[in-house]
């Protein structure tokens, strides 16, 4: 029977070594020859023509000139897949990711990043961390071992973003906790993004000892800085790379200091593509591009397909990189930071057989995952529909992650008297909020308020079943003017975000995602215009990736009919405590640089900004 298509169907280098030579020489037949190809080397940043390439075993023999193979007698015509001219490139190597913001499991993950000529990962799983603790990390380390990718782990390390006097999470990691994942999943190869910037700075005891973890086994520390001020201690504490690099200087910071620099894309209509900004510490201030990779890091399952990493490549290109430069950060520079770069990221001999087929533009037609096609002109073959067919099944306690107080309230009571609110400002197009002190004078409604000052209700309810607690907050800028938003992938904790402009509104949304056991949910006058389930965390649907697509295009078309600014995958992080300047937890309003909580409503003219 033959092994199922998943990382380990490929047998390891060490006992492969044999076999690899004697086809490598001549003296046996590879399994597959990709022949008249135009080869990418990752190496030599070079296009070879006329070339083939031998495969055994799901991994590389040899790299021949065209037509070795048929010289000599070794395979037959079944065996050898003529491409034409097109150009043949290692897969694409994604080396900051969440595959949570897809709202899929990694199974289902699979199918789109394949698409895109991705075939590794290094996927940061916080958000299951922050609902399920290290028990969420696991399954989702499980379903990744089911999935037909290759996906390596880099351990969450701020489960909760911040301590439990500002919100309340599902999850701990602790130092320990963090310790026993690294030591029992050997796909556990670096700490995730460092997000607590202003405590590591700080010298905060819990957040240096989980940097000990990773320290003392010798894996690599992914970080998250924001602020020009924070470079030097994060790169002092031992953090490495980071892809929260916004601009050209704080990129050129990041290079002169140490770090890998992960060149972000996303959607050009949304807060995550800072690509454009960031690249010109190479193309202007002339930094080499030798610790600088591409990498998506959040992509909903609509954007997934539309903007993979290869769109990030190709963005790179456009931006100013040579061709093969661009290719070179999406698969040999993101292997090589992680140490993998004898297993993937490029064309030699011994590498796995995991190739993309691209066009002159870089776009992928075809994908090989360990020497198996599994993506042919753009559509998937029959052996990866039967790899998915299998996917991973998550426990049942998964499923039961949403529990949420009775009767919460879901709006703060209209003020009697002349106060002074503060709100949280949205500050387009990127996801940094304002924190605003407006004077509020005495009115018959709410309604009143909106009109005049462009505000919402914005609501973050407790959902773990922890303490039932309940923050508001009012939002400015948002554009919601009739009905309501709720989200249970408010983060960090992934408690239940909702937006809106009345009680009716606010409670319909709230009852869609109870009902739905977690999801996102857009509504208007008492109807439900469009809904994504995810039922598994509160974070993720059990459907394939071409059904979430769809329900997620539909949720985002409904999202823009009620007026929303900013996209809700940009929404779902008004309660991340991690990014300034002022945000909503459950706790009630964070002011992230003093890391206080502040009233919403204080006595006119008083105001603690």
């Amino acid at each position: 029977m033959k092994r199922p298509l998943t990382r380990f169907s490929v047998p390891p280098l060490h006992t492969m070594t044999r076999a690899l030579a004697a086809v490598a020489m001549g003296r046996s037949a590879p399994d597959l020859v990709l022949t008249g190809a135009r080869v990418l080397s990752t190496y030599t940043e070079r296009v070879h023509r006329n070339r083939e390439v031998w495969i055994k075993g799901g991994r590389i023999a040899a790299v021949k000139p065209a037509g070795a193979a048929a010289k000599a007698g070794l395979v037959s015509r079944d065996r050898v897949h003529d491409v034409a001219g097109g150009i043949i490139a290692p897969g694409l190597v994604d080396p900051h990711v969440h595959i949570e913001s897809s709202m899929m499991t990694a199974c289902a993950f699979a199918e789109a990043a394949l698409r895109n000529g991705t075939t590794t990962v290094f996927c940061d799983s916080h958000e299951i961390g922050n609902v399920c603790d290290a028990a969420g990390v696991e399954w989702m380390l499980e379903d990744a071992r089911r999935a037909p990718l290759s996906v390596y782990l880099t351990v969450p390390s701020t489960v909760p973003a911040t301590n439990a006097t500002l919100e309340t999470a599902g999850g701990d990691l602790t130092p320990a906790k963090i310790g026993r994942l690294f030591d029992r999943w050997p796909e556990a190869v670096a700490l995730g993004e460092k997000m607590d910037y202003v405590a590591v700075a700080s010298g905060d005891e819990r957040s240096h000892a989980i940097l000990a973890q990773a320290l003392r086994r010798g894996r690599p520390v992914c970080g998250h800085i924001y602020g020009r001020e924070f470079v030097a201690a994060g790169a002092a504490s031992g953090i490495t790379d980071t892809h929260e690099a916004i601009d050209r200087d704080i990129a050129d910071d990041f290079l002169e200091n140490g770090l890998w620099v992960f060149l972000r894309g996303g959607n050009p209509h949304t807060p995550w593509h800072s690509l454009p900004q960031a690249i010109r510490t190479v193309t202007e201030l002339g930094a080499n591009p030798k610790r600088v990779c591409v990498c998506t890091d959040d992509r909903d399952a609509d954007d997934l397909f539309l903007f993979g990493l290869d769109w990030v490549v190709r963005q790179a290109r456009a931006a100013g990189l040579k061709r093969e430069t661009a290719w070179s950060c999406g698969s040999l520079h993101p292997a090589t930071r992680y140490g993998v770069d004898g297993e993937i990221g490029g064309l030699g001999p011994g590498r796995r057989a995991d190739l993309v087929l691209l066009n002159d533009a870089l776009e992928p037609r075809n994908t090989w995952y360990g020497g198996e096609l599994v993506i042919r002109d753009r559509k998937v073959t029959p052996v990866l529909e039967r790899a998915l067919a299998r996917p991973y099944r998550y426990p049942r306690a998964a499923y039961r992650t949403v529990k949420l107080p009775r009767r919460p309230k879901l709006s703060p009571d209209l003020p009697a008297a002349p106060v002074t609110a503060n709100v949280i400002r949205l500050v387009p197009p990127g996801i940094l909020t304002a924190h605003d002190a407006i004077r509020l004078a005495p009115a018959s409604s709410w309604e009143a308020h909106f009109r005049r000052h462009d505000l919402c209700f914005l609501t973050v309810i407790e959902r773990h079943g922890r303490n039932g607690g309940v923050g508001h907050g009012l939002l400015q800028g948002f554009g919601l003017k009739r009905g309501a938003v709720a989200s249970s992938v408010g983060h960090d904790a992934h408690n239940i975000v909702l937006a809106g402009t009345n009680d009716p509104d606010l409670k319909l949304a709230l009852e869609t995602v109870r009902r739905m056991r977690g999801g996102v949910c857009v509504v208007r006058d008492g109807r439900v215009l469009a809904a994504v389930a995810l039922p598994i965390a509160g974070l993720l649907s059990d459907q394939r990736a071409p059904v979430v697509a769809r329900q997620t295009t539909a949720l985002k078309r409904a999202w823009k009919r009620l007026g929303c600014r900013v996209p809700y995958m940009g929404f779902n992080l008004l309660p991340l405590s991690v990014i300034p300047e002022l945000r909503l937890t459950d706790r009630g309003l964070v002011h992230v640089t003093t890391l206080r909580i502040l009233p919403l409503l204080e006595p006119a003219g008083a105001t603690l900004k």
